[in-house]
């Protein structure tokens, strides 16, 4: 009885069965569960593995168009269609293959379907859309599938667009055959992230591309049977005998833009063998949780033998200036109301000092805030004028200490009112905003971008010569002239006038060094723009 009785005991009894009893019937019901939550995990991750696959083939689609619609928009393309194959059209389709990987052969047919030029010996031959719809204007048209071509030894698929005179009238058409294992990075991307391997099939179940073939890897077609059920539901993962021969369980889905299968599977095997991973993980938890808090009782059932002491020891903390000290509130005695009297008078200090912490942290805050803000241009994220003032005054005192030259670019948007006008603010805006991300990738970590004012930015180069900061500048007009920039479904075209110029001894102020950029981006400007201008 006395056992019984007793606090500490009393305490260690009831924390071991608080322990015990939720952990067996929790131990039972995962043992009941888990089997289901495997499989709807598994679920969710092909499912979402699918998806991202084709939209990752969807958008690779996307850039290959773009990039073959650009191409069929050049003046040598639609001169060429005109001039009726002059001797540099061929060599020009072979330079702009070169420079596309993705690209294994151009060729260019006229309106009749007769072929005028290609960048391959022997093009093969293809059926053009007669007439060509009215959606082909604007929008790539696939006109072969997805297959394994034997005279490129790859996968391929062939796109095709059409030619436009400068009055709208279909001249030709541009066809490009495409390699399809250029998309192979994108999927294996997306492999990585989600447990599960993507195949691509052709409509009949032949393999074309995987993330998980090697070189000796050799893939059988899936079986018709499993095929149709894999069409029938696609929301579903089936079990079936895969193409390395082994049982897995896998979904597909067919893309919208895309005659082919994405099938996403996993090794069932390898699943079952996650769950013995986590069912004996589980366990091994359980059991250590079970200890740990056994003996946390233990221990505070004995510490509460002692409660005055506790209470002695407290106080001595509460006079030296710790406030963090709480004593639990045990029974509901003289002891307990002492207690409760102890804790209330420790909250009430406890209370003001976390006010003061608190208002003094919010202040930290919004004083981090106020400075970024003050630096920072709103709509760009880019410094500001006021930021681009004081890094020019640092680089310009470095440079006079150790003569290490600085550069200066400065960049300004050509047409861009017309652009405004064209088009409206909010593109303009969003031009603005994907230049100054082109700036942020271009850049080293140790430059500075900034807003100059509307449409002009200012970059500055430390510790660079004329030459590297003209490299700098080429690049950036570069990418930015190749970039796609779009809003409401319209393509907008954006190039870049930039002035280049670098610290001088005779250099008295940050103004003279502005103003000799300026001058090199008015000298851009004036020669036509969409070029670099350097200072002697």
């Amino acid at each position: 009885m006395t056992l019984i009785t007793s606090i500490k005991n009393k305490i260690l009894i009831f924390a071991i069965l608080a322990t015990i009893i939720p952990s067996t019937g929790l131990g039972l019901l995962f043992f009941w569960k888990n089997e289901q939550m495997v499989a709807d995990n598994v679920t969710h991750q092909l499912r979402t593995l699918a998806l991202d696959a084709s939209r990752e083939l969807e958008f690779w689609l996307e850039e290959r168009t773009a990039e073959v619609r650009t191409l069929s928009t050049s003046n040598t393309v639609i001169n060429g269609l005109s001039a009726q194959s002059p001797p540099s059209l061929p060599r020009y389709l072979q330079l702009v293959q070169e420079k596309l990987n993705s690209l294994l052969q151009l060729s260019i047919y006229n309106a009749n379907g007769k072929l005028i030029a290609s960048s391959g010996p022997s093009p093969a031959p293809i059926l053009l859309p007669n007439p060509w719809p009215q959606s082909a204007l604007t929008h790539g048209v696939i006109i072969k599938a997805p297959h394994r071509n034997q005279t490129h030894d790859a996968t391929t698929l062939t796109l095709a667009v059409p030619v436009l005179s400068m009055e709208n009238e279909i001249l030709g058409a541009l066809v490009a055959v495409i390699d399809l294992n250029t998309v192979l990075p994108s999927l294996k991307y997306s492999a990585q992230l989600s447990p599960g391997a993507i195949l691509l099939l052709d409509l009949d179940g032949n393999p074309l591309l995987a993330t998980h073939r090697g070189k000796d890897t050799s893939f059988v077609p899936i079986a018709r049977q499993v095929l149709q059920r894999l069409r029938a539901d696609n929301s579903m993962p089936i079990t079936f005998e895969g193409h390395l021969q082994k049982t897995v369980l896998g979904l597909a889905i067919v893309p919208n833009k895309l005659p082919l299968m994405v099938l996403v599977e996993r090794d069932r095997d390898e699943i079952y063998e996650a769950w013995l991973v986590s069912r004996n993980l589980f366990l091994g938890l359980m059991t250590l949780l079970t200890l740990i808090v056994s003996a946390f009782a233990w221990r505070l059932g004995r510490s509460i033998v002692t409660p005055l002491e506790r209470l002695t020891t407290a106080a001595d903390h509460i006079a030296t200036g710790d406030l963090t000290i709480r004593l639990p509130v045990a029974r509901r005695d003289e002891l307990g109301h002492l207690t409760e009297v102890f804790n209330q008078m420790t909250e009430k200090l406890q209370r003001s000092h976390k006010e003061f912490e608190s208002a003094s942290l919010t202040l930290k805050k919004q004083n981090k805030l106020l400075e970024t803000l003050s630096v920072t241009d709103s709509l760009t994220g880019l410094y500001n004028r006021k930021k681009l003032d004081d890094i020019l005054d640092d680089q310009l005192e470095r440079f006079k200490r150790n003569q290490r030259p600085f550069a200066v670019l400065m960049l300004d948007i050509d047409h861009f009112k017309a652009l405004n006008d064209t088009y409206g603010h909010l593109a303009g805006d969003q031009v603005l905003e994907s230049i100054a991300r082109t700036f942020n990738r271009s850049i080293r970590n140790i430059d500075f971008a900034a807003r100059y004012g509307g449409e002009e930015f200012a970059i500055v180069l430390p510790e660079t010569g004329l030459s590297a900061a003209r490299d700098m500048a080429e690049r950036i007009l570069t990418q930015v002239r190749g970039a796609a920039y779009q809003f409401n479904d319209q393509s907008i075209a954006v190039t870049l006038s930039i002035g280049v110029t670098i610290s001088r001894n005779d250099d008295k102020t940050p103004e003279a060094v502005l103003s000799r950029a300026d001058k090199m981006l008015y000298k851009a400007k004036s020669a036509g723009r969409n070029q670099v201008t350097c200072s002697d």
